[in-house]
């Protein structure tokens, strides 16, 4: 049985790309009752007669899957952060770069809405770009008055990964996505024309190859409310925090009141920046007061 690519889902049919050919299909009927449902994305087991009557047998293991846009086996997320108009939120950004973390998700950070900035903001932000390349994330931050030189190192990420945009409203990542990929502007503006919705319109998600790997078309506000993290699994999508912590006196420390805290000790030494340990206790305060309602939730 040939193992392919779910490219794209759209009204019951999943799109299979397998050696240079896209076969629709439809997935098998016990799916459902197995509470399984493919995504794009998803690597597949199939069987064809013809490029147009195939049936989705079994779904592969998926290494994650986001929700928002819903796609499977993601190797990158590209989150869209604007410099300005709306600023610049590090909270926001950590709450992404958290949810990547949490899924084994590379993330590239990109800046938008350079060209509005003063300079004494844009030194501000400089700061900032400064703390996160040396956790380890690369930040792409154009030039003011040109951008090709940063759509150049975004697109050299993409040869054999599957990635998705991401990001704050307003950041422009339909913008971003469409100076990368021209056609997809005009298509986006058939489909809303065609089904005379508006901006309103449906999207499907579809993986369009680019640049060597694949993009999800459809940019996505994935869920950062951290629903599937545990407690103590937070630390662990902070890189900062995981290369120190064991140090800490106490092996599952949770770097919040406990003695011999090396996490905090470099907050108090400002190698590890204040606002990103406020957004650990921040967020964990959201994790352990969401629990039980979670839990609740799954249990009915």
């Amino acid at each position: 049985m040939p193992e392919g690519q779910i490219r794209k889902a759209l009204s019951g049919f999943y799109y299979v790309y397998y050696q240079g050919e896209t076969y629709q299909t439809r997935g098998r009927g016990n799916f459902r009752k197995r509470e399984l449902t493919p995504l794009v994305g998803d690597y597949v087991l199939f069987e064809s007669g013809n490029l147009k009557e195939g049936v989705v047998q079994e779904l592969l293991p998926r290494k994650n899957e986001l929700v928002r846009p819903p796609v499977a086996n993601v190797d990158i997320g590209i989150v869209v952060m604007s410099a300005i108009e709306p600023s610049f939120s590090t909270n926001l950004l950590d709450r992404f770069l958290v949810t990547l973390e949490s899924k084994g998700i590379q993330a590239i950070i990109y800046i938008s809405k350079i060209d509005l900035l003063t300079d004494e903001l844009l030194q501000q932000l400089k700061e900032k770009e400064r703390a996160y390349e040396k956790i380890g994330y690369p930040i792409i931050v154009p030039e003011q008055t040109d951008n090709k030189k940063s759509l150049e190192e975004l697109t050299s990420y993409f040869p054999n990964k599957l990635s998705v945009f991401m990001g704050q409203s307003g950041a422009g990542k339909s913008t971003l996505l469409n100076s990368i990929a021209p056609d997809l502007e005009l298509k986006t503006a058939e489909i809303s024309n065609s089904l005379g919705r508006g901006k309103h319109t449906t999207r499907h998600v579809e993986l369009l190859p680019l640049y060597g790997g694949l993009v999800a078309d459809t940019p996505g506000f994935s869920s950062i409310d951290f629903l599937e993290l545990e407690p103590e699994e937070l630390s662990a999508c902070f890189p900062d925090f995981v290369e120190v912590q064991d140090d800490c006196r106490f092996r599952g420390c949770m770097h919040k009141k406990e003695p011999g805290c090396q996490v905090k000790k470099e907050v108090e030494l400002n190698t590890i920046p204040t606002y990103r340990y406020q957004h650990y206790l921040q967020f964990l305060e959201e994790i352990e007061s969401r629990k039980p309602r979670y839990n609740n939730k799954h249990k009915k």
